[in-house]
């Protein structure tokens, strides 16, 4: 079979070129992960064979996740707004009030969750502990998968480990300390956060009306019991070779491997693919608190200004873009869009009375020649 290549497909029409751009920053993505593994284990020499299965799912993940991501920023409302963005965030001007604001905003938006918190402190909770619960483990769980950080025993000391970071000797601590026991046990912390936030979750799944009428299986409910499935089973091989000396280790292993890993593979296609796209926000906020500052854009109807002229003038390029024109050649606005929402809802008004008082008239005047047919036929008839 002959295998045709991207600019074969592109030029067939088979491959839109988005589809062929996602694709190549996908595959970059997952070779320049692949390599980093290969360096940060030195050779391998680090990575424990037995977790290749979370390797390859991790590598799928992120070639789903980027492509996903690399489509979504093709869309011309995304890309004008993540151009902008990045515009607005780095302008010189406005450069050191930005970076205030930033610090601001991660501390409050991403490391409180206050934005969920607004929505309620029950969905709030819930989210903040998922958030956290999962950071947590993926700084733990990730960095061990790959091979960039494993312990050594100290030398003449059997109650100490070293920390090795990309083949590099950190510090060292001892078994017994707080700090081994926090480490030692990072994923048990995780799991007593993450599962509590999933009960949150779907405690108000289960109780909210307004939720019960919009959740779907697989955006609401998939995720919550993905969740609990990876924590409970990750606790109970804690619990199995701590308490129940290794009773049924194998088994549980296995389970909670499997739990990761379609985890895994379902992190680019489900509710979880938030996660990457949330921190455009970011980009966004700056981008309107500029236009709050900027130039405004004055109705052409009104004269009242409705919201920054930078805002108004990337809608048009991007309706254009999309294929709508909304241009107003014969009026003084010159685009529908230069027009206020207020003053677009009187148009439409007018619109609609002249509508009316014209099919009125053409009533009225169908009336009018039905009347006077009616007259020059009346007197036919009676003779």
């Amino acid at each position: 079979m002959a295998i045709l290549s991207s600019r074969a497909l592109e030029g067939s029409g088979l491959v839109k070129r988005e589809v062929v751009k996602a694709a190549v920053a996908g595959a970059v993505a997952t070779v320049v992960l692949a390599v980093l593994i290969v360096v940060g284990s030195r050779r391998l020499a680090h990575f424990d064979a037995a977790l290749v299965g979370y390797t390859f799912a991790t590598l799928f993940s992120v070639f789903g996740i980027t492509y996903r991501y690399a489509m979504w920023l093709q869309k011309p409302p995304t890309a004008m707004y993540w151009k902008r963005g990045w515009q607005v965030m780095f302008h010189p001007r406005h450069l050191g009030r930005n970076l205030a604001v930033l610090v601001v905003r991660l501390v409050t938006a991403f490391g409180l969750n206050r934005f969920i918190f607004r929505r309620g402190p029950d969905r709030g909770a819930a989210h903040w502990l998922i958030m956290w619960g999962c950071i947590t483990a993926a700084a733990i769980t990730f960095p061990l998968v790959f091979g960039w950080i494993h312990f050594e025993s100290v030398p003449d000391d059997f109650h100490s480990y070293q920390i090795v970071l990309f083949g590099f000797p950190a510090f060292a601590f001892r078994v017994d300390s707080i700090l081994g026991m926090f480490i030692f046990h990072g994923l048990v912390w995780s799991s007593l956060l993450v599962i509590p936030g999933v009960m949150l979750a779907m405690r108000r799944r289960m109780r909210d009306r307004d939720a019960a009428a919009l959740q779907t299986f697989g955006e609401d409910f998939l995720p919550l019991i993905l969740l609990f499935a990876v924590s409970i089973t990750g606790l109970m091989l804690t619990v199995s070779y701590e308490w129940m000396d290794g009773y049924a280790y194998e088994f549980l292993s296995l389970t909670h491997a499997v739990t990761v890993i379609f985890t895994l593979l379902w992190l680019p296609f489900g509710k979880f693919f938030h996660i990457f796209q949330r921190p455009a926000q970011l980009g966004v906020s700056f981008y309107k608190d500029i236009g709050r500052r900027s130039e405004q854009q004055h109705c052409a109807r009104c004269g009242e200004a409705f919201a920054s002229k930078m805002h108004v003038e990337d809608l048009i390029a991007v309706e254009r873009q999309l294929g709508y024109r909304y241009e107003l050649p014969e009026d003084p606005a010159g685009h529908y869009q230069r027009v206020c929402p207020r003053c677009r809802r009187s148009m439409l008004a007018l619109a609609q009375g002249q509508l009316w008082r014209e099919a009125r008239a053409d009533e009225v005047q169908e009336a009018q020649e039905v009347t006077e047919i009616d007259g020059h036929l009346a007197p036919r008839a009676t003779v």
